[in-house]
């Protein structure tokens, strides 16, 4: 009898509650309150720029292993310019300030973490983006984590695009940034 019962108790709450739909539910996106593209330039000491500490804007700080052909373990700092256009000698609006390790055996793949830091007549304050760059993805995102001043407490997505890749010592990103949070 009591099994009856308890049968009947779960019949009932199903009945009751709000049925669950098998298909996929739309995701509503928002539009970005302030969206920018900017070109990340990366010239690293020892690669291209030759060993002139003037002209290279990034430093390894640890060897690559010997585990894989993808530089695992290779750890650089930067300090690289921000430009509005793919040119590297354009005027930067902003610093790319922070670090990147490549943390793959089997494939290029790094992990960024890093501020941009704008001083200019037209923005000033910071945006603070991490995560992981795929590099074998046509494009990557990103988060945008937080900022200061004209960015305080903004959050996003930064999308990566290779823009252009020579070897170790030159590389350029697009980055596509999509604020949704600005206060």
């Amino acid at each position: 009898m009591r099994e009856v019962a308890v049968k009947f108790c779960i019949i009932f709450l199903l009945l009751i509650s709000p049925s669950v739909s098998a298909s996929k539910k739309k995701q509503k996106y928002h539009k970005p309150c302030k969206q920018f593209v900017l070109y990340y330039h990366d010239i690293l000491f020892g690669g291209i720029g030759g060993n002139d500490p003037v002209n290279s804007t990034s430093a390894a700080v640890t060897n690559v292993t010997k585990l894989g052909n993808f530089n695992f373990g290779m750890l650089a700092i930067f300090d690289d310019p921000m430009t509005k256009d793919n040119h590297l000698l354009s005027r930067p609006v902003a610093r790319a300030q922070g670090f990147y390790f490549y943390d793959m055996k089997t494939d290029y793949d790094a992990w960024f973490a890093y501020t941009l830091v704008f001083n200019s007549s037209e923005h000033k304050g910071t945006l603070s983006i991490l995560g992981a760059d795929t590099m074998m993805e046509k494009t990557r995102d990103l988060s945008v984590v937080g900022g200061t001043g004209d960015f305080f407490m903004a959050r996003g997505i930064a999308t990566f695009e290779t823009d252009t890749y020579q070897g170790n010592g030159y590389f350029r990103l697009k980055m596509d940034i999509k604020l949704y949070e600005c206060y």
